[in-house]
């Protein structure tokens, strides 16, 4: 009896929510909705692909319904789905969202309330113990522990109102002091759960002592729409840690139940509404980016926060806009990421431009050495996307032979491909055939057919072989988690995909790299060319890895030291490719007579050209 009283509170209480909410400032809040009659609003369905609004939402009978997929249902339903919420989850979700006070429960027992409390509350506590956090980092930044973190961020121009603003702290190098602290009012379990603390697998399999995840490191907090810190980024003060070993630069929370970091943009919750306001979304890498270009007066700027841009980041991002400027860092990693994002954006349907800043320098320190002025004036300057990768095209593929126009070409058409309007792709054609003066009748032909058809690459174009160096990282990729050369190949390669951007494995590679072999290796291949591939690299794989390094003066490797060498050439590979784009543009600053230029040009040569000679060194020494 008690259950079946319970269960009409809570139905009594859903209802009084759905009458009391406006299901179309629910709704609007993640579609851009127009009104297109007295009770009625459209806009581009949350659930599936479409280019013209057929999803409608009706404010007199409170429902939604979708003319093209046919989801349907109400306020509560929509939340559901596109939060991934249980029904009671998504009820206290709209009750919140609407400033509804929840009712409180009564329980028959101290057990009923425990079991309730562990089934409902862990993303409670996980937010609440994220506040706590953001809050002792907040203090501890202020403290005499913290004056190199001060001395640093003022250095970078951060001011106390971006301090407050952006909630920065500072993680102190202490393993037990938060843990501690906040041991006081939360469970252990909370405190596993949160990422925010780290435990080393003892003898027996079970974990040991927890401790602290960040130290020594400024703290930027990542919120969830409604502003809520769901994890954190944490960048090191120093290279290297107490021992000599090096640390990395940025640190980020695991992934949570709070926490996954491909569905999440950093700022989203400051930003969202200027990027209505605006209808448009600037895009940076890192946090430090995103704090600066957002304090210089772009309030409609997203980070990336330095991983990997992904579909469920552009799905979120299309229910506030469809159209993107990008303004990613100009290094190797910066272009490849850039690249990429310009792919998944294309191909949903938005419009994107792209920022390049004079001096090859990032956003956040170009605003320290140039004022929001200029970076006002370049975010006026940017680029088409199509402009963008043409001109990448050249630099990359400079001479004019039919063989190498080939190259430029099919380095473009899976973009051409991606663009979801006929108009749009012939128009991009055309541009690419005048831009890269393509004087070829027959080439000409072969690229409107190509684009017209959506192809990859020109019919005439053979796949790309693959290299031993590539069969190598590809046999240790597919061994066990826990082998010492399939761990290697995997760091290594998720730490650095410049490396192999532009091989026949890349595809291959990225899915290994960033995450455990399956039990088939096949599983892993994305598509019928990806898996013959690798069935052909496994197929001819050695009795044994410890095989002999025919260029390693007949010495006998470990596999490891295959996989090292490996590694070694695609470092090599890539320096080597970065000191031949460096030497065409030195040409063509010459050309223009652009000492500027020049200058930079011949500092990063000189750069380049030393590391080369450290990696020859390191390699003979290994």
């Amino acid at each position: 009896m008690r259950n079946v009283t319970l269960k009409a509170v809570a139905d009594n209480f859903a209802q009084l929510v759905k009458s009391q909410v406006d299901i179309v400032k629910i709704i609007g809040d993640y579609v851009k909705l127009r009104k297109s009659g007295a009770q009625n609003y459209t806009g581009l369905c949350p659930f599936h692909k479409e280019k013209t609004g057929s999803f409608s939402v009706n404010a007199q009978h409170n429902y939604f319904y979708c003319f093209g997929c046919h989801e349907k249902g109400d306020v509560f339903t929509f939340v559901m789905k596109l939060d991934s919420l249980s029904f009671p989850e998504a009820v206290r979700a709209v009750a919140t969202k609407a400033g509804i006070p929840l009712p409180k429960r009564d329980f028959n027992s101290p057990e009923e309330a425990r079991l309730y409390g562990e089934a409902a509350g862990i993303r409670r506590h996980l937010i609440d113990i994220h506040e706590g956090a953001t809050q002792y980092f907040e203090a501890q930044l202020k403290s005499p522990g913290a004056a190199r973190a001060r001395e640093y961020l003022t250095g970078r121009g951060v001011t106390p109102e971006t301090l407050a603003k952006f909630r920065i702290g500072y993680a102190p190098d202490d393993f037990n002091d938060m843990r501690d602290r906040l041991a006081k009012h939360f469970p252990e379990d909370v405190l596993r759960a949160s990422g925010l603390f780290s435990a080393k697998e003892q003898a027996d399999g079970a974990l040991g002592q927890m401790y602290a995840r960040f130290r020594k490191r400024i703290t930027f907090p990542i919120s969830n729409e409604a502003g809520k810190t769901i994890a954190f980024t944490a960048r090191a003060l120093d290279d290297t840690d107490d021992k000599g070993r090096p640390v990395a630069k940025y640190l980020n929370s695991p992934e949570t139940p709070l926490y996954t970091k491909g569905s999440v943009l950093f700022n989203l919750d400051k930003a969202k509404a200027d990027i209505r306001t605006h209808d448009f979304a600037l895009l940076v890498e890192g946090q430090m980016d995103c704090i600066s270009v957002f304090m210089a007066g772009v309030r409609n700027v997203l980070a990336t926060s330095g991983t990997a841009f992904t579909e469920a980041q552009v799905r979120l991002l299309s229910r506030f806009t469809h159209k993107v400027i990008v303004n990613f860092d100009p290094d190797q990693a910066g272009i490849i990421a850039a690249e990429k994002s310009i792919a998944l954006l294309t191909e949903e349907g938005f419009e994107v431009r792209i920022i390049t800043l004079e001096g090859g320098l990032d956003p956040d320190r170009f605003l320290r050495e140039n004022g929001a002025g200029a970076y006002m004036a370049a975010l006026r300057g940017s680029k088409r996307h199509s402009d963008y990768l043409i001109d990448r095209a050249r630099l990359q593929f400079p001479a004019r032979t039919p063989e190498v126009q080939v190259k430029a070409l099919n380095f473009l058409l899976p973009h051409i491909r991606r663009m979801p309007s006929t108009l749009g792709r012939d128009a991009f054609a055309a541009d690419v055939a005048q831009k890269l003066g393509i004087d070829s009748a027959l080439l000409r032909q072969e690229l409107k057919q190509a684009a017209a058809a959506r192809t990859e690459s020109l019919p005439t174009h053979r796949q790309q072989p693959v290299s031993e160096v590539e069969r190598t990282l590809l046999r240790a990729l597919v061994l066990p988690a826990t082998d010492p050369a399939r761990n290697l190949a995997a760091t290594q390669l998720a730490d650095n995909p410049a490396w192999y951007d532009g091989l026949a494995a890349a595809t291959l590679f990225e899915i290994l790299a960033h995450g455990d072999p399956p039990s088939n290796p096949l599983d892993a291949a994305p598509d019928d060319n990806a898996r013959t591939l690798l069935a052909s690299v496994l197929r001819d794989e050695p009795d044994t890895p410890a095989t002999t390094n025919p260029r390693a003066n007949s010495q006998a490797q470990t596999f490891p030291q295959q996989v090292q060498s490996a590694l070694h050439h695609l470092n090599r590979r890539l320096l080597e490719s970065r000191q031949r784009e460096i030497r065409s543009a030195i040409a063509s600053a010459e050309q223009r007579g652009d000492q500027h230029a020049l200058a930079q040009l011949f500092a990063e040569k000189i750069r380049i050209d030393r590391l080369l000679r450290e990696h020859d060194t390191l390699n003979h020494q290994q």
